[in-house]
């Protein structure tokens, strides 16, 4: 079970112990992460579990789909390249030690 460091936008951190096939939205609620608001349980339809996801980990993210994609243009904090929605990435063991920055605002 990887452990990744969840980085608020103020600097706090909290580190998470996420069991391998649950989303990083999933792992983030599970443990009481403040910053992700998942209004829409993880149906990828209201950008508010907007992350800045590791790009040293990128590959093992999964690829963009389109919707994502689209979705990630109405994220309340800037998009970047490395923004992602935390309920489209997926855990796996390679992710240990990943960090993931969450934006100001959802």
């Amino acid at each position: 079970m990887p452990k990744i460091m969840f980085i608020a936008a103020d600097g706090t951190t909290r580190e998470v112990t996420a069991s391998a096939d649950q989303s990083l939205m999933e792992v983030a609620l599970g443990a009481g992460v403040p910053g992700i608001v998942a209004e829409c349980n993880g149906a990828a339809a209201c950008a508010t579990c907007h992350c800045y996801f590791d790009p040293a980990y990128a590959g093992y993210a999964g690829e963009i789909g389109e919707h994502e994609n689209e979705m990630l243009d109405f994220t309340a904090s800037e998009r970047t390249a490395d923004s992602r929605l935390s309920c489209q990435v997926h855990v796996v063991a390679e992710m240990e030690g990943m960090t993931v920055r969450l934006p100001s605002a959802q």
